[in-house]
């Protein structure tokens, strides 16, 4: 079939009601825009998800990809001891795509891990309320040049367009932390300023520009979401598509950023 869905997605924990309580009225922006954004992931009827996580293991030479049989998502490091989250795997896409990669000599390790990171499990939390036990292939960026990101994603890409299912991408991540004097890697106002930049960037579908982002800036920033991001990116090449802002907010230091790919 083909791609149906994109979105960029932070992934604080705080969001699951169990854990964030009262501090939720602190990011209503955030979760009134993922349960927008859940409305069109439900409507796109999505068989599958590729979800991009800076949590999940990271390789500085090699992207990673988890081929376990099934997952599961806890939150008890959290402080939420019920909430669980459970998914199967896609293994004809995962190996697939490593056939690829390899085809055309590029750095993919897979890996098996049953439980789940947050970065994954804070967006599915949300998207898949009504779309449970959905097929997921959780990737790993690494630390090679931006460029080469954009490439892994184009990859990804061709995979899609050959596989006979309705796929949904997300890119998980929070954009700088360093918004406040409070946040969690102390204040830089390079925060903002990245915070800004990038978002006016993914609203205008320049990726070229994102890819200029200035290196110092983004080392400042102390973002964790660019990599997802450009991965993305390289998905959304050469498709035509819009994207829709719907929400972002920084109440704690950290930029939280939802933002939906209309697909045309």
């Amino acid at each position: 079939m083909s791609l149906v869905f994109a979105s960029i997605c932070p992934h604080p924990p705080l969001l699951i009601p169990t854990i964030g309580k009262e501090n939720l009225t602190m990011v209503k922006k955030t979760k009134k825009g993922m349960e927008k954004l859940e409305q069109e992931f439900y409507a796109s009827k999505p068989e599958m998800v590729v979800i991009i996580s800076p949590h999940s293991p990271t390789l500085p030479e090699a992207f990673s990809l988890n081929m376990a049989e099934s997952f599961i998502g806890r939150f008890q490091d959290f402080g939420d001891f019920t909430t669980n989250l459970k998914f199967r795997s896609d293994k004809e896409f995962s190996h697939k795509l490593k056939e690829k990669t390899e085809d055309q000599n590029f750095p993919l390790v897979l890996y098996t891990q049953t439980e789940l990171d947050h970065g994954v499990m804070v967006p599915l939390y949300y998207l898949t309320k009504h779309t449970p036990n959905i097929p997921i292939v959780p990737i790993s960026f690494s630390l090679l040049d931006y460029q080469v990101h954009l490439n892994f994603g184009k990859i990804i890409k061709e995979q899609i367009q050959e596989t006979n299912k309705r796929i949904a991408v997300v890119a998980s991540g929070d954009l700088s932390h360093r918004l406040t004097e409070s946040a969690p890697a102390g204040y830089s106002p390079q925060g903002k300023v990245f915070d800004e930049k990038l978002v006016e960037l993914i609203k205008k579908n320049n990726i070229s520009g994102v890819l200029s982002l200035d290196q110092e800036m983004i080392e400042e920033a102390g973002e964790c979401g660019l990599r997802s991001i450009i991965i993305l990116l390289g998905i959304l090449d050469r498709i035509k598509r819009k994207a829709e802002i719907f929400s972002y907010e920084g109440p704690f230091g950290v930029g939280y950023f939802v933002a939906n790919y209309k697909l045309q």
